[in-house]
């Protein structure tokens, strides 16, 4: 599939929605001076070009009592179980993100925990999925920014 084109209105809706995905379609329409038909018809084109895939949600980890943040790479016995080890790692629920990588690791990953204790079981659960031959933790002291929406701006600006 090719790039799709974007026009200035479809840009100007998407800056508004990546700062703020529940901005009512009414709002938008008023700041940008068109219809919340407008809004809508142009919202629907982009998420059934694939632009926009479905919004986000921000949950504070830190009060819901999950700060523990740790990086896991995986190392496999063999690269042909990646898929097989990807699966088991999308039923816990606690690995959050999971890449593909090359380098050091086959698979690094992030989890998010109560605590130490709790991410220890964590990573022990990976360890013991059938082809992960051994872990390497990394243990997050501060997510200093965790922040899509500068990357997003920047990618609709060059567009």
């Amino acid at each position: 599939m090719g790039k799709v084109k974007l026009d200035e209105i479809d840009h100007q809706i998407l800056d508004l929605l990546i700062d703020n995905t529940r901005t009512p379609f009414t709002d938008i329409a008023k700041k940008l001076l068109i219809s919340a038909g407008t809004v809508h018809v142009r919202v629907k084109k982009m998420e059934d070009a694939g632009i926009i895939q479905g919004s986000s949600l921000t949950l504070d980890y830190i009060k819901l009592g999950y700060a523990f943040i740790a990086y896991v790479g995986i190392f496999l016995e063999k690269t042909h179980q990646t898929k097989f080890v990807l699966e088991r790692l999308n039923q816990i629920p606690n690995v959050t993100i999971a890449h593909i990588t090359t380098g050091k690791f086959n698979i690094f990953c992030k989890i998010r925990a109560r605590d130490t204790n709790h991410a220890k079981n964590i990573i022990f659960k990976i360890d013991d999925i059938e082809g992960v031959s051994r872990t390497e933790t990394m243990i997050s002291l501060e997510e200093s920014f965790n922040d899509k929406k500068r990357l997003m701006h920047t990618i609709f600006n060059e567009i």
